[in-house]
């Protein structure tokens, strides 16, 4: 007797990895939208106020759960990050968010500057070390 054989993964539609490849990326997206929706004059202030707030805690290093808390350390990005993006996109009129959406895709398909992400990084280095020296120099005296 023998048995059906079972239908490829993908026949079904995409794999998990891939949905959740396309979601960060739409979150993404979306951030960038907000970003640009907060410096436009056509939207409300109060929502304004709401997309720069959420725009700027997507892009900040800092989180408000830190991320080495087993589970929830991720609960931000994954629940309250989320959650915030869909209130304020539900906060600006949709023809608006549909042009900061474009807007956003055309910024996120532009090359990326390696050149200037060294000059900044090397900013960096120079500014700690400088403060490591000023330090130094300070508790030797």
């Amino acid at each position: 007797m023998t048995t059906p054989a079972q239908p490829p993964a993908h026949a079904h539609g995409p794999t998990m990895l891939k949905r959740i490849k396309q979601w960060a990326r739409t979150i993404k997206r979306d951030v960038i939208a907000l970003w640009i929706a907060a410096r436009d004059p056509r939207v409300p202030w109060y929502a304004k106020a709401l997309a720069a707030t959420i725009a700027a805690y997507a892009l900040s290093p800092i989180d408000l759960i830190p991320d080495f808390i087993p589970v929830l350390g991720y609960l931000d990005e994954l629940v309250i990050l989320p959650v915030g993006i869909l209130l304020v996109v539900r906060l600006i009129p949709a023809p608006l968010m549909a042009e900061f959406r474009a807007q956003a895709a055309a910024i996120a398909e532009q090359p990326r500057s390696t050149t200037a992400a060294v000059i900044i990084v090397t900013i960096w280095i120079a500014v700690v070390a400088l403060a490591g020296w000023w330090l130094w120099r300070s508790l030797a005296a």
